[in-house]
C-alpha cells in the first residue's frame, strides 16, 4: 500500500473557481480501480491551504493515477488557479491493523 500526505496552496480568492475543478479530479481519481482513499480539504486555520491525502493499493496503481488524463488535465489549470508550493510525502506501508 502506498500513501500520500500533503499540501498544495492557491490564493485564497481563487477558491471558489478551483473547488468545482478539484471536484471533477477527486471524484475519477477515486474511481480509480486501485484508489483505496482520495481527499482534498481545505484547511480552517490557513485560507488556501488545500490538504492532501491518499491511498493507493500499490506504487503501480500510484504511477498509473499520476499518467491519467484526469490528472494531466488538473495539472494544466495549476497556473490559472495559481496553485504552487506542492508538499507531498510518500509513505510505503507494508502492514495495516485497526484499533
Amino acid at each position: 500500500m502506498l500513501i500520500l500526505a500533503g499540501t498544495v496552496r492557491l490564493p485564497p480568492e481563487n477558491l471558489p473557481a478551483a473547488r468545482p475543478v478539484i471536484a471533477r479530479m477527486v471524484a475519477a481519481s477515486r474511481a480509480e480501480p486501485g484508489c483505496i482513499a482520495y481527499s482534498f480539504a481545505e484547511d480552517l486555520e490557513e485560507p488556501g491551504l488545500l490538504r492532501i491525502f491518499e491511498v493507493f493499493r500499490n506504487r503501480e496503481a500510484q504511477q498509473a493515477h499520476a499518467a491519467s488524463q484526469h490528472m494531466k488535465d488538473w495539472r494544466a489549470t495549476w497556473e490559472d488557479l495559481g496553485i504552487g508550493d506542492k508538499q507531498i510525502i510518500h509513505y510505503e506501508v507494508s502492514a495495516t491493523s485497526e484499533g
